[in-house]
């Protein structure tokens, strides 16, 4: 019997419509476009600003195209799974809605948490679910307003983040192609520099916690920046090594979008020339584990089928880690 994988067949996304420059954002904090550019990378972000709209909504915008796109009977689609740290509520999840809002009768949907890894652990999971031989049709989604949980009196964070989705199909192939390997990681030691104080069970919110401005997100910047390129770099020539990989043999490296000083440590250790490297953390920000997906949805065009690409993140908890992708269709069908 033939080796079953998982092959990415098609890919949708949605940003919002508004943008928040850096000039704006000079007007909200003690900063400037300088500033901002010479330290993150970041030119301008989108932000959902539309009341009582959340992640959901550009889940479901992104998931929509990607069906039109493959011509996908919603019918047909077994699972849905959605990588979010800001899901609409603590419950029902995200993926729940995405089921209602599209239609899809016959699949059965959940979220997955791991903060800016988000996707790059959705990855490895649809897969598997793929490998069983059991499932057809797998959606992961990844999304994230981080708009709602921004300080934008915190000069240090409000610059880095913005708002949005991507999504990818993923179907069963007997071809070389597909999602190859993976290694992920956690350790946990990261929860005093990257979190946000205030919302779950060990501190529920009250009055406290609003006035205290304890529901934004919290980071010490030079920690997080230090283990995210220490790590980042590690596990993607660990797996290059691991596949055979020279820095001849990849075509793109997609690194998450959280800082571009980050982004071109990985790619110097890596040893990969930029023009491999995928980046668009100019015009979008960090959206969390929205930025790896709406990676490929800006540069899908350039994508041939059997590329090599190695995608790559760094998260809150900490969560680390890099997937093997070979690539299954010419961008330009």
């Amino acid at each position: 019997m033939e080796k079953l994988n998982a092959v990415i067949t098609g890919v949708g996304g949605y940003v919002p419509e508004y943008v928040l420059s850096n000039d704006e954002i000079a007007k909200m904090v003690d900063t400037s476009d300088e500033w901002i550019m010479t330290r993150i990378g970041v030119k301008e972000r989108r932000i959902l600003n539309e009341e009582g709209l959340g992640t959901s909504y550009m889940c479901r915008k992104a998931a929509k195209q990607l069906l039109q796109r493959t011509n996908t009977n919603p019918d047909d689609v077994d699972l849905v799974i959605v990588a979010t740290t800001t899901p609409d509520y603590h419950f029902p999840s995200t993926a729940s809605i995405l089921c209602d809002k599209l239609g899809l009768k016959n699949a059965f949907a959940f979220d997955m948490q791991a903060a800016c890894c988000g996707f790059l652990y959705l990855m490895e999971a649809g897969a598997n679910f793929i490998r069983s031989g059991r499932y057809k049709k797998v959606i992961i989604v990844g999304g994230d307003k981080m708009s709602s949980m921004v300080d934008y009196t915190d000069r240090a964070t409000c610059p880095i983040f913005g708002d949005g989705a991507a999504a990818f199909m993923l179907e069963p192939t007997t071809e070389d192609v597909g999602i190859m390997d993976a290694i992920l990681h956690t350790d946990g030691k990261g929860l005093p520099f990257l979190h946000m104080k205030a919302g779950g069970s060990v501190c529920p919110p009250s009055y406290f916690t609003v006035d205290n401005r304890m529901h934004y997100i919290y980071q010490e910047g030079r920690t997080v920046f230090k283990y995210a390129v220490s790590n980042m770099s590690d596990v993607s020539a660990e797996l290059a090594a691991r596949n055979n990989l020279t820095k001849e043999d990849i075509n793109w490296i997609i690194p998450h979008q959280a800082n571009l000083r980050i982004i071109d440590a990985v790619a110097h250790r890596m040893e990969v020339p930029s023009e491999k490297v995928m980046v668009n953390i100019e015009r979008y920000g960090n959206t969390s584990a929205g930025t790896l997906p709406l990676c490929i949805w800006d540069f899908e065009e350039k994508l041939k089928k059997g590329d090599n690409l190695i995608f790559t993140a760094f998260g809150a908890g900490f969560t680390w880690g890099a997937v093997y992708v070979k690539w299954g269709y010419d961008g330009k069908k």
